[in-house]
């Protein structure tokens, strides 16, 4: 840095406020001092950054290494902030969640040194065994509608109002009753929706039917699907858990020759890449990702600020295309 200033004839400290992108420094001595730097090809010494700001400008985050959606998305989403904010992702994958897994992967970033720690954790076993890890560092984890335990902080979408949303689309639609395909139980965000979709009936003055249990995947959509066409008894409207089980549904109606939607209107969920271009296009509940990323990032910068702020949930967004429409007449 002494080299740098003496290059583009400032002191230290103007250097100092350059790196940092501080705004007293003229235009003119900025370029100066930008022009030294890469005459020089000087770059800040990060170790010797955080010995004086106590800060290592590095977030460690915790996955799954999950290739769903949902996880996957939500790690691009807090990368993208992070960067945007001058931070560095370190990443951990926790392929099983228990607490030995867990320990070590955050007792890894304790050990670095990181400024605090983001957990995607959508489903049980994560969420406990994150709760069981007490770490004087701040901790975020992206999932949960409420706060897991006291030391740790949580950021969602909300899930529950997204299974409500595209409820209340097919019951505006004029459906008598709309029928649920659900995600795994001990999955977080399948449970909310299924909440979500119940109390939004229940709110219409309808019985909640019993739904359908199911996973993630298209194939067991179309296992559903061909169910329901095998007995003959097919519902005017289904709100399915995600998107992949709606493609499984609408491929299963198309084979059979039930039409979508003057048959059987299908709603998604997620908003995946490709479902505006499904057969027919899919109404969904669209996840706002990078909001969810933003927000976990600016609560994680706030509990380092010293605050202890609650749950923060992000609302989603209904898309309404070509797979929902009135019953027949």
């Amino acid at each position: 840095m002494i080299d740098v200033a003496a290059l583009a004839g400032v002191s230290h400290q103007t250097v100092s406020r350059v790196l940092n992108d501080h705004p007293s420094v003229r235009p003119q001595t900025r370029a100066r001092v930008l022009e030294a730097i890469e005459q020089l090809g000087y770059r800040p010494n990060s170790a010797a950054r955080a010995l004086v700001t106590r800060r290592s400008a590095t977030i460690g985050v915790v996955t799954s290494g999950s290739a769903l959606f949902g996880p996957t998305s939500t790690f691009i989403a807090l990368e993208r902030a992070a960067r945007d904010a001058g931070y560095y992702v370190s990443t951990a994958t926790v392929t099983r969640w228990d607490r030995e897994a867990t320990r070590r992967a955050l007792d890894h970033f304790r050990d670095q040194g990181v400024d605090g720690v983001i957990v995607v954790a959508s489903h049980d076993e994560a969420v406990a065994a994150v709760r069981s890890y007490v770490d004087p560092g701040p901790v975020v984890i992206v999932g949960p509608p409420e706060r897991p335990a006291p030391h740790l902080h949580a950021v969602a979408v909300d899930q529950y109002g997204g299974a409500r949303l595209a409820t209340r689309h097919l019951l505006e639609l004029g459906h008598d009753v709309v029928h649920h395909l659900t995600g795994p139980h001990d999955w977080i965000d399948a449970r909310r929706r299924e909440e979500g979709w119940a109390d939004e009936l229940r709110a219409a003055g309808v019985e909640p039917p019993e739904p359908w249990h199911g996973d993630w995947s298209a194939q067991r959509g179309y296992a559903v699907g061909r169910r329901l066409v095998a007995e003959g008894d097919l519902p005017t409207a289904v709100v399915a858990a995600n998107d992949q089980l709606a493609l499984g549904l609408l491929r299963a109606f198309a084979e059979a020759g039930v039409a979508v939607p003057d048959d059987v209107s299908v709603v998604g969920f997620d908003d995946i890449d490709g479902s505006a271009y499904f057969h027919p296009p899919l109404t969904t509940v669209r996840q706002e990702f990078r909001e969810l990323g933003e927000r976990c990032l600016r609560m994680l910068l706030r509990v380092l600020g010293g605050d202890d702020p609650d749950v923060e949930l992000v609302p989603p967004s209904l898309v309404v295309r070509g797979s929902t429409a009135p019953p027949r007449a």
